[in-house]
């Protein structure tokens, strides 16, 4: 979906002054670092995936996901997967019966965190593009979740790599967890930017539903 999350291009938002990165501290408030600790101990229950929370957070109207911090869309995704999940029902019911959620121990969650989520899958079809393909990126119209930045929309560019097959995000967040290959497309900076891009190149990672072969 193109909604408030996906600022690439957009006008109208004033310049991006980020603190020096030697600066920035990792939570401006207590409120954050909690919010942060219950994004991860609810994850780590397994009623989602990285995806379907991603997609929670872009699920709310642009102008509030724009007023809001970083954390506060957090919290609004979590919100919105434990009342979508029924958690908060179960967590109540489980004191007359015992339901098999996945609560691992702090030895356990440090190894989940450092080992991360591997999205790396066997090939089960042969990929459509090779390395030098030019290929285009569609515009896409839909409320669902996806990867694809709203201002490649309509470009086209070269497949320069391709790193195999990988979990695919768009069905990932629909619960779907099957793989599409996945490429590195270099478009030319002035085709997405204008003349004070000339010269540049842009990469995006791409998985292979999004591209077609650019018409000759």
């Amino acid at each position: 979906m193109i909604g408030g999350h996906d600022l690439g291009g957009k006008h109208g938002l004033g310049p991006i002054n980020p603190e020096p990165e030697s600066e920035e501290p990792l939570f401006h408030a207590e409120w954050e670092r909690r919010i942060f600790a219950l994004t991860l101990a609810t994850g780590m229950l397994g009623q989602w995936n990285i995806d379907e929370s991603r997609h929670a957070r872009e699920r709310q109207h642009p102008v509030d996901y724009l007023k809001q911090s970083y954390f506060e869309n957090w919290l609004v995704g979590l919100e919105k997967l434990l009342d979508e999940k029924h958690l908060l029902e179960r967590a109540n019911q489980q004191q007359n019966q015992q339901e098999n959620l996945r609560i691992p121990d702090a030895v356990g969650v440090e190894k989940i965190l450092a080992s991360g989520g591997p999205t790396l899958m066997p090939d089960t079809a042969l990929a459509r593009f090779g390395i030098g393909a030019k290929v285009t990126v569609p515009k896409r119209q839909g409320s669902g979740h996806t990867r694809v930045p709203a201002y490649v929309q309509g470009a086209s560019g070269e497949i320069v790599d391709h790193y195999g097959t990988h979990v695919f995000p768009d069905a990932n967040a629909r619960g779907d967890r099957r793989g599409e290959h996945l490429y590195s497309v270099r478009f030319d900076g002035e085709s997405l930017w204008g003349n004070e891009s000339q010269g540049q190149s842009v990469f995006i990672d791409l998985w292979e539903p999004y591209l077609e072969a650019t018409a000759i």
